[in-house]
């Protein structure tokens, strides 16, 4: 029911698709189902070892957010976080997030952005080496599809939501699948935030 590998990508990575649900949900978006399966085999392992991190971020886009208490996905994080299965409690949230939620295809799904996919690169990350990330819990819900980021204290994070929009539009130019169809948000076991990528406007900086 679980496909599985690992990536040493400067520590490890578990990547975890639910087979059926990617069968059962991907049926719109064949591009995802391809990439999803394609990770396993042809996943660019040197791109992670170099480069910007989303993960790592320090910049504030100026996002606006929606708010909610008690969201579904702080539900589903509630229940993960008893179970003890796993070493972390991020690995019990995603973990119960797949075998559970039947919105909830794949975690820690790897994913990059190469430089010449995004104008401006060299000025806003100042390096020229691919950006890379682990999209977390990446979920189809609603013809949507949900880029999800676990903070344990998500109501004092303040780059989240830069890393969770730069996860969104690394998957949408992997998958060639328009930013407009993805959501993103971030979540602990009491609140969640959300907010749709294709609303984001960046400015480059001028590079001096």
């Amino acid at each position: 029911m679980l496909k599985h590998t690992s990536f040493k990508h400067g520590w490890f990575y578990h990547y975890r698709i639910h087979i059926n649900k990617t069968e059962e949900l991907c049926t719109n978006y064949q591009t995802l189902y391809s990439y999803l399966y394609e990770m396993f085999d042809k996943c660019p392992n040197e791109y992670f070892n170099s480069g910007p991190r989303s993960s790592a971020l320090r910049m504030d886009l100026g996002i606006p957010l929606e708010n909610e208490v008690n969201h579904k996905v702080c539900l589903l994080a509630k229940e993960g976080l008893t179970l003890n299965e796993y070493k972390t409690p991020h690995s019990n949230v995603q973990m119960f997030m797949l075998n559970f939620d039947k919105h909830t295809l794949g975690i820690e799904v790897p994913i990059w952005l190469m430089p010449h996919e995004f104008d401006g690169f060299l000025e806003f990350f100042k390096e020229d080496f691919p950006l890379t990330g682990h999209i977390d819990v990446l979920q189809i819900k609603d013809g949507k599809i949900w880029i999800w980021d676990y903070k344990p204290k998500a109501h004092l994070e303040k780059y989240a939501k830069t890393q969770t929009y730069f996860y969104a539009l690394m998957l949408s130019k992997r998958t060639n699948i328009p930013l407009s169809n993805f959501m993103c948000g971030y979540f602990d076991n009491k609140q969640a935030y959300t907010f749709n990528p294709s609303d984001v406007k960046i400015e480059i900086p001028v590079l001096l």
